[in-house]
């Protein structure tokens, strides 16, 4: 039986529905994978994670390129789902940006582990990972794998007591930290930190601490202040704090 052509133009768009609506707030790119000896991540990187970049999120990480921005990116989170109808997993893995990486027109140089994940099974993953290279959707998602404060960590960079260099280990849900201070108490005003590299501040002739932070994050020119003191006056390199900061 032949469709008249008034019936054709609605049923082509509820054929089309389910798809517009699996692929709603997705954007198409490609992924890679890069290969450590256990899968994980590495303990080098732009971010400056070093081994909580290897391991964080049972190391489901990733360079990432465009998603980079200037080094804001590190930590984001992102549901990232391959198109293989017959190899991919419909839901995707949630894979975390550790690193700045640019490959061919991709948006994700992922983890082996990560990469893995992307198949709807074990045989179906290393179908993909002979590929290499894969058509990929993404979206933003909430991080939520360390709590639901801002943590950071005293940056093996630091020179106690005067140079202090701190990285943000990990900002709850889907924001960005674009801005950090630091509190003189001193001269009782706040001292902007810089953006060294990554997810590192620094700042030279540190005040005194114990001391407070606070925060601007992407979307907003309001600063998020800490309601006590966040690092102590005795810091050590390598000691990580809880902000008490919502992002």
């Amino acid at each position: 039986m032949e469709l008249h052509s008034k019936y054709q133009v609605p049923l082509v768009l509820l054929l089309l529905l389910p798809a517009l609506c699996l692929s709603q707030g997705y954007t198409s790119s490609r992924a890679t994978y890069y290969s450590t000896s256990d899968g994980y991540g590495t303990p080098t990187g732009a971010c400056g994670y070093g081994d909580y970049g290897r391991t964080v999120n049972y190391g489901m990480v990733a360079g990432v390129s465009g998603l980079w921005r200037g080094g804001a990116g590190c930590g984001a989170c992102y549901e990232v789902r391959c198109k293989d109808s017959k190899l991919c997993n419909q839901n995707g893995p949630t894979i975390v940006a550790t690193d700045f990486g640019a490959g061919d027109r991709t948006d994700f140089i992922m983890s082996l582990n990560g990469f893995l994940k992307l198949g709807r099974d074990s045989s179906a993953s290393q179908e993909l990972k002979k590929y290499g290279v894969v058509d990929v959707e993404y979206k933003r998602v909430p991080c939520t794998h360390d709590g639901s404060n801002v943590l950071i960590k005293i940056h093996e960079s630091s020179k106690y007591p005067d140079y202090l260099a701190i990285i943000i280990l990990y900002v709850p849900g889907m924001k960005d930290v674009v801005g950090v201070e630091i509190y003189d108490d001193y001269s009782k005003e706040w001292r902007a930190m810089r953006r060294a590299f990554g997810a590192v501040f620094d700042i030279v002739n540190a005040p005194r601490g114990p001391f407070k932070l606070r925060l601007q994050f992407s979307g907003s020119k309001d600063w998020v202040e800490s309601s006590k003191s966040v690092i102590p006056g005795d810091w050590k390199i390598g000691a990580s704090y809880d902000s008490g900061i919502h992002a």
